[in-house]
């Protein structure tokens, strides 16, 4: 199975890499018959879905993208060691990763338009299909989108070898993100059977929908008639009742719990796919760890006293000694260290990392709820939804340093109040960026040290240089940033 799914990689790739280059070519007089390409491969459906295992893992195996790419997100005021000095050529591997990732799914679509599996398949069977393969290219898009701005927008329909490969508007990126993402939400289903287990569910579709209204709703678009169209789609996740917290904070990240009730979506490990090792969390006093990743000391000291502190942040090691004796005296992160002990010695982990959770739903509703009736107080419905992950963070005890939100708050104080809680709750798991540039906040949001850095230039990630050189149509790159000549 691995060297199949290699070899689909493979042929993926060759067309991957043709994506971004202006190729021209010539007609061949000949037809090989024997030559398997992206035209005649897809002939059933382990092979389309083949094509979605290979684009999840242009994301995420063992150092790759998203499994090792905190260090790329350390720009936010979680992280420690961002400064919020980009160059040129800073992370240009996730520019390249979600290309790869369309790449593979691309042709996948076009073989269902073009219903290449025939009566192998019902119609709800290939709906379905086209669903994941829908999903996964909307949730793509939708990083590129944030990240970069303007970016290409190639699709199944596109023609990589005479068309010109240019950079969309970002309305046309988020027309295809939405489009993509509703079919998702009507053919997708609700659950998976256990040997397809941490698919996208139909709830997955709607709450990342949620956060694409919302994240329209706010900047840069500031089209601020999404924010109830990301109001009435997480609603739809909550009253599904599918999805819950998990009741104690303290098991939110065990093994038990990665498929739900509360994950709903995740980069997902196993025994034969790990994921990076667990040293890049550890501290060295813990299974040799090398502490790559950890909180900043300012934001990790200010985290308030709670049990969701000790469930997320690893404040002592297996000793008993405190992070204060560690290099750099900062708190580490601990929710992806809730493998077994023995897996951590063998330099393994099979911890997923969440894309999206309930806990992420919830807050979207309460945001998008607040927003979508400017000038009012919180509706009891918002409050409540906070008010879940607030009384669970401490335990069901009443902790003045995170006080239970109330419908006396203003708009304003109510939805920096959610925005808070998206800080603590969903630290660590690629939100704090995107939620710092939806909000306009990053400056602001920077200790004192790095302020000096920030300017409005910082809220999108460079082109990459190669790709401009290569073709001239994605010029000039994001301000801030060199365009070649």
């Amino acid at each position: 199975m691995k060297n199949r799914i290699n070899k689909i990689k493979n042929l993926i790739l060759l067309v991957g890499i043709l994506l971004l280059i202006n190729i021209r070519c010539v007609d061949l007089n000949e037809s090989p018959k024997d030559f398997t390409g992206p035209s005649n491969f897809y002939g059933s459906s382990k092979q389309i879905e083949a094509a979605f295992a290979s684009s999840m893992q242009r994301l995420y195996s063992e150092w790759s993208s998203y499994s090792y790419g905190w260090w790329a997100f350390a720009n936010d005021d979680q992280m420690y060691d961002g400064d919020l000095a980009l160059d040129d050529e800073f992370a240009t591997d996730f520019w390249s990763a979600h290309y790869r990732a369309i790449a593979d799914l691309n042709p996948a679509i076009k073989a269902l338009n073009a219903d290449v599996l025939g009566a192998l398949a019902t119609k709800e069977e290939k709906d379905e299909l086209m669903a994941q393969a829908k999903f996964l290219r909307a949730f793509n898009y939708f990083n590129l989108v944030r990240l970069y701005g303007d970016v290409p927008l190639i699709t199944d329909k596109t023609d990589v070898i005479a068309g010109e490969i240019k950079r969309n508007p970002k309305v046309e990126v988020y027309a295809l993100i939405e489009s993509d993402l509703l079919f998702a939400t009507q053919h997708l289903p609700a659950t998976w059977e256990a040997k397809k287990i941490g698919r996208p569910s139909r709830g997955a579709a709607k709450a990342i929908l949620a956060k694409v209204y919302i994240t329209m709703a706010t900047a840069p678009l500031n089209d601020v008639s999404n924010y109830a169209k990301a109001r009435d789609m997480a609603a739809d996740v909550m009253d599904d009742g599918i999805n819950s917290l998990v009741p104690n904070i303290n098991d939110v990240f065990k093994l038990e719990n990665s498929y739900g009730p509360e994950m709903m979506w995740s980069f997902n490990a196993s025994e034969d796919d790990n994921s990076t090792p667990p040293q890049i969390w550890l501290p060295g006093t813990m299974s040799d760890g090398w502490g790559d990743f950890k909180s900043d000391k300012v934001w990790g000291e200010s985290y308030p006293a709670e049990a969701r502190k000790d469930a997320y942040l690893l404040l002592k090691d297996d000793n008993g000694d405190s992070y204060l004796t560690w290099y750099g005296q900062t708190p580490y992160v601990k929710k992806f260290l809730y493998d077994t002990k023995a897996n951590q010695d063998r330099y393994r982990s099979v911890q997923n990392v969440p894309i999206i959770r309930y806990a992420d739903v919830l807050l979207l509703f309460a945001e998008a709820d607040n927003m979508a009736t400017p000038g009012g107080s919180p509706s009891q419905a918002a409050v409540d939804a906070v008010n879940l992950i607030i009384n669970r963070a401490n335990a069901g005890l009443v902790n003045p340093s995170d006080p239970l939100l109330t419908t006396a708050m203003t708009e304003a104080a109510f939805d920096a109040a959610v925005i808070q809680q998206r800080n603590l709750e969903l630290c660590f798991e690629f939100d704090r960026w995107f939620d710092l540039i939806r909000k306009r906040i990053l400056c602001e949001s920077q200790i004192p040290a790095y302020q000096p850095n920030c300017n409005d230039n910082d809220y999108l990630w460079p082109i990459p240089q190669t790709d401009l050189r290569l073709n001239p149509l994605l010029r000039p790159n994001n301000p801030g940033y060199t365009t070649p000549e």
